[in-house]
């Protein structure tokens, strides 16, 4: 259910929301005592049916508004509640969220480590999750320091006995890391989080000696650190965006992003910052970085993309729980503490609510930003714009009824769209006219391929059940170009990418090969339609390259664990020992400061 309020007013309500939420709040009572009278047509029947609602989805700030709690200060995190690791930094003048040690395991190395995280060894144990009784017992109490007020969704008398209330929201908390991690390794001022406050703290702290401000007579040097980029790195990473080609509908042209002269991206919106963290950061950073930064980065890169999963295997979130707080580790030892907003501690709790919640499609926020969208451009008088989305929204409700009248009208002047036959047949039934061309070419590709069965026509007509929705989704769904063509297009579909078994060796001398999985990368040079008259086989001819060579390794390398998960602390450098000598390093400058 998407829940659509139009407030009137100059301002947001904030925390007094709960007033427009009490007619909500009712009908959402008398759901959960039921609606008597419902018929089960299977068996016959009739039944109460009830309704619960099982948590609300926010950005972050409208989670302090509906839950009541503070989302700011010492104690932001709505989940860790009085035991939230923070820190306050004197010269940055803000609280930083460091402290993730205490989630490691207690023999681990790091939690005696000092001088790279906070000057100090880690005893303590990670803080319980607060669960919804403790949170209504606080409020109740008057306690003011986490909690501003008592949320209108404890009228419910089944809110405070579920595990998660308010999810939060990754679609956010991803933007917000990718522009902290972008806005650190380009400067971009506004997103920077390196400076001389930052320099200064880490003085304050007594940590990173090596990163604190050297005072001169005349200037003050910053010394250079692991997270900072030479000029020539800069635009190497800037360029790397710059020339990247996309499958067509993956995401926006990366290249109107870029700005070569300053060295920066601009205007990244939500999902921009989505394909950058799952896919395209790790590549456009291979070459630059030191080692350690570059590995924490391309860690926190995994975990968004093992998260967003469609599928989520329950077996591996313990392990991927423990990855994750090894990589904020990692973040804390070679990045400054004022890196460390909420939005980074947040990522530690992720694991959880996917355990809890399932996989997170279900519950970001991209479908409402999206509809919230169309609902924006219905606005044409701003001084009424309430008066607006209402008129607007009932005429595309009367103009969709008409067109369904319409609809096996040819349009006059309106080209068709290229993409019409793609992956048309897999929205509709199977036995829809669309459809029986292709379920004809699919029980010929049966009797082909398996031609002592020919006869036996139950025999293939259970094979056409069970296999025709995944060979008509690879027959329908993936479009195919020539390299030709993608050399003069922004987008690319001319790569092909293979995993097979193949026998191994690992040298020249190495006499005992062994079988295992090789990826193949391969470009399309041409694209043949083989014609049998009853019919067609399309062929590709490829220009191969096998992944690890010396040209792809180090791309094709990086990615692939994105497949598996993250890459182990033991086995990374086994993983990307080549790209060492392949590094672009070469004399970064120190910043100065007059």
């Amino acid at each position: 259910m998407m829940l659509t309020l139009l407030i009137s007013g100059p301002k947001q309500p904030g925390n007094d929301i709960d007033v427009y939420l009490e007619p909500l709040i009712d009908d959402l009572k008398s759901l959960w005592v039921g609606i008597r009278g419902v018929y089960d047509v299977h068996n016959g029947e009739y039944f109460t049916l009830r309704a619960a609602l099982m948590w609300t989805i926010n950005d972050f700030p409208a989670y302090g508004n509906l839950s009541g709690c503070v989302v700011k200060g010492y104690k932001a995190c709505p989940i860790c509640g009085d035991d939230t690791p923070s820190h306050r930094l004197k010269n940055g003048h803000k609280i930083c969220y460091i402290g993730h040690r205490k989630w490691l395991p207690i023999n681990h190395p790091y939690r005696r480590q000092r001088a790279a995280f906070n000057g100090k060894p880690e005893y303590g144990i990670p803080p319980e999750p607060l669960t919804g009784e403790e949170v209504l017992h606080m409020v109740e109490n008057g306690d003011r320091v986490c909690w501003k007020k008592k949320s209108i969704f404890f009228d419910l008398e089944y809110w405070k006995y579920l595990p998660v209330r308010h999810a939060l929201d990754v679609m956010h908390i991803e933007k917000n890391v990718c522009d902290s991690i972008i806005g650190t390794l380009l400067e971009i001022p506004g997103k920077n989080k390196d400076g001389i406050a930052a320099r200064l703290d880490l003085l304050n702290m007594g940590v990173k000696t090596d990163l604190q401000p050297e005072y001169g007579e005349r200037r003050t040097r910053l010394p250079h650190g692991p997270w900072n980029l030479s000029r020539a790195e800069k635009r190497e990473v800037c360029n790397s965006f710059y020339g990247m080609k996309v499958p067509e509908g993956y995401s926006l042209n990366i290249k109107n992003l870029v700005s070569l002269q300053d060295s920066r991206l601009l205007g990244l919106k939500s999902h921009d910052c989505h394909t950058l963290m799952q896919q395209l950061l790790p590549v456009a950073i291979r070459s630059v970085l030191e080692k350690p930064a570059r590995y924490a980065i391309t860690r926190l890169c995994f975990f968004f993309n093992a998260i967003c999963a469609k599928t989520v295997d329950l077996s591996k979130l313990h392990k991927l729980e423990e990855d994750v707080v090894v990589t904020l580790c990692l973040l804390e030892k070679y990045f400054p503490p004022s890196f460390f907003d909420i939005m980074v501690h947040l990522v530690v709790h992720l694991v959880r609510e996917v355990r809890l919640c399932g996989p997170v499609y279900f519950r970001w926020m991209y479908p409402f930003e999206r509809y919230m969208k169309v609902l924006k451009g219905y606005v044409q008088n701003r001084t009424r714009p309430e008066g607006c989305i209402a008129e607007r929204y009932i005429a595309e409700e009367a103009v969709e009824f008409c067109t369904q009248h319409l609809s096996d009208v040819s349009t006059v002047g309106v080209p068709s769209s290229q993409k019409m036959g793609v992956s048309k047949p897999l929205s509709g039934c199977t036995n829809t006219e669309e459809v029986l061309p292709y379920i004809e070419q699919h029980m010929i590709h049966i009797k082909t391929a398996y031609p002592k069965f020919r006869k036996r026509t139950k025999w293939l007509q259970d094979k056409h059940n069970s296999t025709f929705i995944q060979w008509l989704r690879f027959k329908a769904g993936i479009k195919f170009n020539i390299k030709a063509q993608d050399d003069v297009r922004t987008t690319q579909n001319s790569g092909v990418y293979l995993l097979a078994q193949t026998m191994q060796v690992a040298s020249a001398k190495d006499k005992n090969s062994i079988l295992s999985n090789m990826g193949f990368y391969g470009v399309i040079q041409e694209i043949w339609d083989l014609d049998y008259q009853k019919f067609t086989i399309p062929v590709f001819r490829e220009y191969n390259d096998v992944i690890g060579d010396e040209v792809l390794g180090d791309v094709i390398i990086e990615c692939e664990p994105f497949t598996r998960g993250m890459p182990n602390v033991d086995t990374f450098d086994e993983l990307v020992g080549e790209l060492g000598g392949q590094n672009i390093r070469d004399g970064c400058e120190d910043i100065w400061i007059e």
